[in-house]
């Protein structure tokens, strides 16, 4: 009887689980899902300043202040979210939970979209850092747009191969980076920092409304590590605890450090200065200005080796979290299965690195002759991850709706009953707030509306098709087996 049995078009959903306990082995701690989302974080501040400071200009920490507000909200549901559903895919894993299928591709893709600006941003800081050592790399837009475009083709090739860094790498990288970061600050508050000064640069440069709210929707450049980190859930033991436990250290170290870089950066430089000549290097901005030559000395050639092995390894981070992703998405059936196929020598998911690493050059391309290439590239990073973090934020208050009953290893507290359901504050409160902002990113900024749009609407084309290809209903939501 056994052996007669043949497998029913539905008993392959059984096929994905297999596959994924296979790849992704549970080896991770606190300290190295901590420190691969600070890899991202940390090296968001070498550029998340000047990228804000070209629309925020003065209220540069006002904007960073309030984005750090929503990064404890979003921070929370992620912790939630991440310990009630320990599996990669993110805010696209909530959404398929807590909606279905459909929510969960369009959540999914809009985060493929962050991941691939996040990797192109990343590469196309590296060379104004670098040029402390080579001019043509912090004034030149053709050597430093073919610089970034040859890291991220060299990265690549690496990911193809299956050249990976090591838990290992990424601690001392995180901790190297802290260390040399809360320096600064402590430095600068020491011989730069003047509150009449910065009170003053941050009134006499106040911004409009709506370059305040662009300001926002750029700082929130620094929450691809929530993203990281929850994409890390399925390679973490007790992943329910420790995923939580490091997206808390996470909020803490983001908060006194962007607090403190952005606060010493207005008092070492004008907002016009921020936003102009140190806009893609502000840290080596606020190194320049140090009153004491050795320091300045010392410091510099530093910050711009550090800075540079940061931005790469977090540039390769984003390669990696795509290829997760990609993984992820493939095999629930979201995205073509080609998309996460398996290199038969490398064991990589070569299609999709490969993919998706054209798109982040073809998103630099325009570093060649376009003059807002730096802030068009924040504001269309800004459209896909506020919209991940929207379907974040409603899938957990769907769940708390729909299926009160799973458990919660880590729940937000403070909470309203809504028709006898326990619904968070923060989780009301950052879908509100990131939706709104998501909007006016939308009626404002032109590049990233339609380039934002057209990503979306060829995601939805592609799902639609291999969809109807699979016989498979555009928002069914299969049954997972219970362990």
């Amino acid at each position: 009887m056994g052996n007669s049995w043949q497998p029913k078009p539905g008993d392959k959903i059984f096929r994905p689980r297999r596959i994924r306990r296979y790849h992704l082995r549970r080896v991770l701690g606190v300290a190295a899902v901590f420190s691969a989302g600070y890899g991202n974080v940390g090296s968001s501040i070498y550029y998340a300043l000047g990228i804000v400071a070209l629309v925020a200009m003065g209220a540069t920490p006002i904007a960073l202040g309030i984005a750090g507000i929503l990064f404890i909200f979003t921070a929370l549901t992620y912790a939630e979210g991440t310990a009630m559903l320990p599996e990669a895919g993110g805010s696209a894993s909530f959404a398929r939970h807590g909606f279905n299928d459909l929510a969960g591709f369009t959540a999914g893709w809009a985060l493929m979209l962050s991941y691939i600006v996040t990797i192109a941003i990343s590469a196309f800081t590296i060379p104004p850092y670098l040029g402390y050592f080579w001019e043509p790399l912090k004034y030149s837009p053709i050597a430093c747009t073919l610089a970034s475009m040859g890291i991220v083709i060299f990265l690549m090739f690496i990911n193809v191969i299956g050249v990976k860094e090591t838990s290992f790498i990424n601690v001392s990288a995180a901790i190297l980076d802290i260390a040399t970061q809360v320096s600064l600050i402590v430095i600068g508050f020491l011989l730069l920092f003047n509150p009449v000064v910065v009170l003053h640069r941050i009134i006499g440069n106040w911004p409009t409304t709506d370059n305040l709210i662009l300001g926002i929707a750029l700082a929130t450049i620094a929450y691809t590590g929530i993203e990281t980190m929850s994409q890390m859930a399925e390679e973490t033991r007790q992943p329910e605890k420790r995923v939580p436990r490091a997206l808390i250290m996470m909020i803490v170290a983001v908060l006194v450090i962007f607090a403190g870089i952005s606060l010493v950066s207005l008092s070492a430089m004008t907002p016009q200065e921020l936003a102009s000549e140190w806009s893609r290097d502000p840290i080596a901005g606020i190194a320049a200005s140090l009153p004491i030559v050795l320091l300045r000395d010392v410091l510099k050639p530093l910050i711009a080796i550090l800075a540079g092995t940061i931005l790469l390894i977090a540039t390769n981070a984003g390669l990696m979290g795509i290829s997760r992703l990609a993984f992820s998405l493939g095999n629930h059936k979201l995205i073509p299965i080609t998309l996460s196929r398996v290199h038969h020598q490398f064991k990589t998911p070569y299609i999709s690195i490969i993919l998706f690493s054209m798109v982040a050059l073809i998103i630099l391309a325009p570093g060649f002759f376009a003059a807002h290439v730096f802030e068009d590239m924040g504001a269309l990073y800004a459209f896909g991850s506020l919209l991940a973090f929207m379907f974040a934020h409603a899938s957990i208050l769907s769940l708390r709706a729909k299926k009160p009953e799973l458990p919660r290893p880590f729940k937000i507290k403070c909470n309203i009953t809504i028709s006898r359901r326990e619904m968070p504050i923060t989780t009301i409160i950052g879908l509100v707030a990131t939706a709104i902002i998501w909007v006016i990113i939308l009626i404002t900024q032109s590049y990233s509306r339609w380039v934002g749009l057209a990503w979306m609407v060829a995601g939805l084309i592609i799902y639609y098709l291999y969809r109807r290809k699979k016989h498979l209903p555009l928002t069914y939501t299969k049954e997972e087996p219970k362990e």
